[in-house]
């Protein structure tokens, strides 16, 4: 049974668009622009060649600490010890130090804001050692968490983001680590839009320099290595909207945050997001057989977002086909047929198509009743 809705959608796929201005034309080895609710790259520039990610390695290292808070492992008050490789890791890095002092205790949550505002690579030692014993061990946690987000070409070797043959990762990559920092810690993520931080009586800025300069931009981290030259990992929100740019190996700190913000702006002048279908909004109702109810609406349990370019008329049709009856019991969730996007003929995406509502068995009678009559159907 297949079935046509009249819905508001317009079309993911940008080939099919009405021409808008190309992205801006970008001095740096490769860079990626994200849709947040949506998932899709809107402009990329070798979004999969393998990059050094300098600092903005650290935004993981965060990552993986927050999880395991998250997970109740420990907690943010928790205290962790300075070693002497760690207190070191700081003494060769003069610009990108916390200032802990060997021997001492910080707690946990004063070295996240040394990782994320201050760019600390020895409170990055800090943190490994405490959460996995050696920063080897904890490179491997943040593997782990790389392969579970979608991270395909990405392989971290350490905590702070020291150059190695083994650690590097991609625009691509790191704008989806990007977005699932932001979905997974909300509140946390507020920590990356701070402007400055203070430890041991040191004052340091936040190195993401855009948080002056745009306030709709709260995130997220620069990098820099001799290898890696310049990036930065950058989101900014306007209107309810959030893209995520990734722009890595520029040759300046001041460039790197100009082409951020050229590629942002492209974005959000020429492209607009909507949230489709989801628990209150069915795609429509389907006959229930044996049930304690007649139909059941069926739909997306999530909201489906779509990218589209800003004012371009709705000409996406939705069709749904169920796949077989609907026969009780069955539960909210459960597959009964497959929605299908398209534009002008041409397939953009296809989604679940799952009951809305759970249905409980019906009784005696109308089991049989319908048993009968699916003899005939």
């Amino acid at each position: 049974m297949k079935r046509l809705l009249a819905l508001p959608l317009l079309s993911l796929s940008l080939s099919l668009h009405a021409a808008i201005p190309a992205a801006p034309t970008l001095e740096a080895s490769s860079y990626a622009l994200l849709d947040y609710d949506s998932g899709e790259l809107l402009a990329a520039s070798n979004p999969d060649q393998r990059v050094g990610p300098a600092s903005i390695t650290k935004v993981m290292t965060a990552y993986v600490v927050l999880e395991e808070i998250r997970q109740g492992r420990m907690k943010l008050e928790d205290t962790a010890f300075v070693s002497e490789k760690a207190w070191r890791q700081g003494i060769d890095s003069s610009e990108s130090r916390m200032f802990v002092q060997v021997g001492t205790r910080v707690p946990l949550e004063a070295l996240l804001h040394g990782v994320i505002t201050q760019s600390g690579n020895d409170a990055s030692v800090v943190l490994a050692e405490h959460v996995a014993g050696s920063e080897e061990a904890f490179a491997e946690l943040m593997n782990q968490q790389a392969a579970r987000i979608g991270m395909k070409n990405t392989h971290f070797a350490n905590a702070p983001g020291m150059p190695d043959p083994q650690h590097y990762s991609t625009a691509r990559d790191l704008t989806l680590l990007g977005r699932a920092l932001i979905q997974s810690f909300p509140e946390q993520y507020k920590w990356f839009a701070l402007p400055d931080y203070t430890y041991n009586g040191i004052t340091q800025p936040n190195r993401n320099l855009l948080l002056k300069k745009d306030p709709s931009v709260d995130g997220i981290k620069t990098g820099h290595t001799s290898e890696a030259g310049y990036c930065l990992l950058a989101s900014a929100q306007r209107d309810g909207r959030r893209l995520i740019s990734a722009v890595m190996g520029t040759k300046s700190w001041a460039y790197r945050e100009q082409a951020s913000l050229e590629l942002l702006n492209w974005g959000f002048r020429f492209f607009e997001s909507a949230q489709l279908l989801g628990p209150t909004k069915p795609a429509g109702t389907v006959k229930v057989w044996k049930g304690a109810a007649g139909e059941v609406q069926v739909g997306t349990l999530k909201p489906v977002a779509i990218t589209l370019p800003r004012g371009e008329a709705a000409r996406v049709q939705a069709s749904w086909q169920q796949e077989g009856e609907a026969i009780a019991p069955f539960a909210a969730g459960q597959k009964l047929g497959t929605l299908t996007l398209t534009l002008d003929g041409k397939l953009l995406r296809t989604e679940p198509l799952v009951a809305l509502q759970d249905v409980g068995k019906g009784g005696f009678w109308r089991r049989l009743i319908d048993t009968i009559r699916l003899w005939f159907a």
